[in-house]
């Protein structure tokens, strides 16, 4: 049976992506170290759901260890595609814990690009880039522009993996597709972004905190888009002959909303006039992200289904009931 690796399966983007593989009747090894960077409750949440399903294998392995690759070599023949989405996140975290996104963002990922540099099933490897990537570019975020001024670790590390994989995948002929993700949003979703931080917050009748005195602006994009266009991407690439391609692409909504605008809609959404203190920008911070698709919707046929409004309402239903 064809078979799919995904790495951070605990995690929100890879359990959607997970899901997705397995409706479509895949079998789906995850791997996941289950870590404390954020809440790791509901990551074993998300596991729960992904081990009910019969085509579904989880290692709970890092994937600096070695011993992970020796149980996952009987598996190596039949692994057809990878969607890497394991890593240390957070532009803030980064500025205390710079060691965690060389050892969690380039040296995991080396480890994998090692392992699978010689399979002749391999046809693809898809990996989280970020939209962190273009620095304080703002506007300009075509997505084959060349990016070499990170603000913060976190994107000097995935700028490094974008780099890796245009070096692996021309001495190795691997197709190895990079995904820059803008903000993403919905049920199941972290609890460190803002859209779940401030309902927590409020939970504890504890002040949100308004970064850039409010000036913010980013692409939200739903879960639910976010995959299915990512999926659109990886079927492209299960189709081609081509090798030897370290393409990225931009994966996130056009609409860029300001901040302001967005905590009014999480108000109208959720019903709750949130308590706000403003504060500075944060290092690492950039002021605007936007996602340019003009090549992405050329190539790929990019749609967005939800606005902002409709996401969070899906994600303050689920919420509720969590």
């Amino acid at each position: 049976m064809k078979k799919t690796l995904i790495t951070g399966v605990a995690g929100f983007i890879g359990f959607y992506a997970a899901k997705r593989e397995l409706e479509k009747g895949n079998y789906v090894i995850g791997v996941d170290n289950l870590n404390n960077y954020y809440e790791p409750k509901i990551k074993k949440d998300r596991l729960n759901i992904l081990k009910k399903e019969k085509n579904f294998s989880f290692f709970k392995e890092d994937l600096n260890n070695k011993n992970f690759y020796k149980k996952l070599k009987k598996y190596l023949k039949d692994i057809e595609v990878v969607i890497h989405l394991a890593g240390q996140a957070g532009v803030r975290y980064s500025i205390k814990n710079p060691e965690s996104y060389i050892l969690n963002n380039i040296l995991a990922y080396i480890k994998l690009l090692e392992f699978f540099k010689f399979s002749k099933k391999l046809k693809t490897i898809l990996y989280a880039s970020s939209s962190s990537v273009y620095g304080e570019k703002g506007e300009n975020t075509l997505s084959n522009i060349s990016v070499n001024k990170p603000v913060s670790v976190y994107s000097a590390s995935k700028i490094s993996m974008e780099l890796i994989s245009n070096v692996y995948s021309k001495l190795y002929s691997m197709n190895l597709i990079g995904m820059r993700f803008f903000t993403v949003y919905g049920p199941w979703g972290r609890p460190d972004m803002s859209y779940f931080k401030f309902l927590i917050l409020n939970k504890k009748k504890k002040y949100i905190e308004i970064y850039n005195f409010g000036k913010h602006q980013r692409s939200f994009t739903y879960i639910d888009d976010l995959v299915s266009n990512m999926f659109k991407i990886l079927s492209f690439y299960k189709k081609t002959k081509k090798r030897g391609d370290s393409s990225v692409f931009n994966l996130g909504n056009e609409k860029t909303i300001k901040l302001m605008n967005f905590l009014k809609i999480l108000e109208k959404v959720t019903n709750i006039k949130f308590k706000k203190k403003f504060v500075r920008k944060q290092m690492g911070d950039v002021e605007k992200t936007e996602a340019n698709l003009m090549i992405e919707k050329k190539k790929f046929n990019f749609k967005f289904d939800y606005d902002l409004k409709n996401g969070l309402e899906k994600f303050h239903d689920w919420f509720k009931k969590y």
